[in-house]
């Protein structure tokens, strides 16, 4: 008898943690399905709210081990198009990211006893998201709930708070469904009315979405986004010997031209191209300077050529190129958070003779800060590629006075296997911060999704992968501010400051001694309180 009762308090233990390890992972995948390419936005409630359940009566080993499950289930298939660049960079960013959301999944437990716990779990996401987003490297802000969003009625949060305050209205729903689920029976009505309100909070965020112009402020432009399209090459080797992607960009701009002139299409008042659309300097190459500034002669407008620069030392830089009929290159803007192993190689001497970072010669230089490029009415503000995810770059470009929003991008190297999550997930990132900041975007690849984004966050116009094609269109240049806007990163600093404030409490709280049980009952049940969290 008593070898069974042993066997039994044994196998008890471990099949809560067969159940919990389960719930973390079913969580991370289902929170794939959030986002694109499958977009099943009330996923990004459900998935967080299973790791939340999992982590809150657990100590803090066992939440590293439950959150870094969970962030391998997640990040691992969410990234998957990363294995077109290796398979060795997607694993390794897939584990890095799914180490840091276990070690931040620590704190969960000591703010998870607390009055209103939902609610500092859903500081606590946020504060997880601006950690991911800031470090190692400059951070890595994939997978944020509010970028699975852009077709929720939640993305409307984004005008007042930003990015964080529609992770956070996800977050409380989240954290809500997490205490339903392990809650106590005698609190069920009040947690049901929580969820209620939370769930009724996320839908009410249609209302704060953008409206139309209001009178005084009905300036608009025309203007074109073109991709060229590049050779679909199978591997990084042959991708760097693809020389004629400048050739693709000039052909599709002078066609563009030929429409106009043949009343097919209206004269844009800007054009934009994509990132990388050149892989020469194009101020300093004779034979490429000449030809791109005859198509833009004969276009008659103002061009944004996405153009590789020469840089300080024997340094590149990635930047957006004003070019305008007559007077040739002008201003210009350097992209500034560079993408590890991929714009530059961390370490060059120990990792730059690894496989395919051979490929990489040589670093790019980033820039100092946001520059406007102003073409008539339009005044521009670029976030070039996988800048489109940092909350501030956008922003601060914004703020120079743009009245429309530019990213031009290159998803060629991560598209190669016909996968098209990447552009997707980075188009749902354009579509937040058209409501962010209520500006038109126009998005460019080279090889697709180009898109122009108005700035209710719908898509007006896109492209199709692996094609030439221009979009034209009739854009809002709205010089309105948001609250967003303004406000920049005061929400998520508030937000942090609440979820370190509980973990404190909550860790103050557990350090307490308890008061002596009245009776040996008693005793029994607060010993059997102190286990039941391991």
């Amino acid at each position: 008898m008593t070898s069974c009762r042993a066997l039994l308090s044994r196998a008890v233990p471990a099949g809560r943690r067969i159940r919990h390890g389960a719930a973390a992972v079913a969580g991370g995948l289902l929170l794939v399905l959030a986002f694109p390419p499958f977009g099943l936005w009330p996923a990004a409630a459900v998935g967080p709210a299973l790791l939340l359940a999992a982590l809150r009566h657990r100590r803090p080993r066992a939440a590293f081990a439950l959150g870094t499950l969970f962030g391998l289930a997640f990040f691992a298939p969410l990234l998957w198009w990363l294995t077109n660049l290796g398979v060795l960079p997607w694993a390794a960013l897939s584990i890095a990211q799914a180490l840091l959301l276990g070690l931040l999944g620590c704190a969960v437990p000591a703010f998870a006893r607390l009055p209103g716990w939902p609610l500092w779990a859903a500081c606590w996401w946020v504060t997880a998201e601006a950690v991911r987003s800031r470090v190692p490297l400059g951070g890595f802000p994939w997978g944020r709930l509010a970028f699975s969003q852009a077709d929720s009625p939640a993305l409307g949060w984004a005008s007042v708070g930003g990015a964080p305050a529609v992770s956070a209205a996800v977050a409380l729903v989240a954290g809500c469904l997490a205490a339903l689920a392990t809650g106590g029976p005698g609190r069920w009505r009040v947690t049901v009315a929580g969820l209620v309100a939370a769930t009724a909070g996320c839908a009410g965020g249609a209302l704060l979405i953008p409206g139309p112009s209001p009178a005084g402020d009905g300036a608009r432009a025309r203007v074109a986004v073109v991709q060229g399209n590049v050779p679909r090459a199978r591997s990084m080797e042959e991708q760097a010997r693809v020389e004629q992607v400048a050739d693709n960009h000039i052909a599709a701009t002078r066609q563009l031209a030929r429409d106009i002139r043949a009343g097919r299409t209206p004269r844009p008042d800007l054009v934009l191209w994509p990132e990388n659309a050149t892989d020469t300097d194009p101020r300093t190459d004779p034979l490429l300077r000449a030809r791109i500034s005859d198509v833009v002669a004969d276009l008659g407008v103002p061009v944004v050529v996405g153009a590789i620069l020469d840089g300080p030392g024997d340094r590149i830089r990635n930047a957006g190129l004003l070019w305008r009929p007559g007077t040739g290159p002008g201003p210009y803007y350097t992209k500034q958070h560079l993408v590890p192993f991929g714009e530059y190689i961390p370490l060059r001497d120990v990792f730059g003779g690894l496989g395919e970072l051979q490929l990489i010669p040589r670093d790019f230089a980033p820039g100092s800060g946001p520059v406007r490029l102003d073409a008539g009415r339009v005044r521009l503000a670029e976030s070039i590629c996988y800048e489109v995810a940092y909350d501030g770059q956008v922003r601060d470009a914004v703020r120079t006075g743009a009245n429309l929003i530019a990213v031009p991008t290159n998803n060629a190297t991560y598209m190669r296997d016909g996968n098209e999550a990447e552009p997707e997930q980075q188009l749902a990132m354009s579509r937040l911060r058209a409501v962010e900041h209520d500006r038109a975007v126009l998005v460019a690849s080279t090889t697709g999704i180009s898109a122009i984004v108005a700035p209710d966050g719908t898509v007006s116009r896109s492209t199709g992968p692996w094609t030439r094609q221009v979009l034209t269109a009739t854009v809002p240049l709205r010089t309105t501010t948001t609250l967003a806007t303004r406000l920049g990163p005061v929400p998520e600093a508030g937000l942090a400051v609440a979820a370190c404030a509980a973990v404190a409490l909550g860790m103050r709280r557990r350090a307490t001694p308890s008061p002596p049980a009245a009776s040996s009952g008693g005793a029994q049940e607060s010993r059997e309180e102190a286990v039941a969290p391991a």
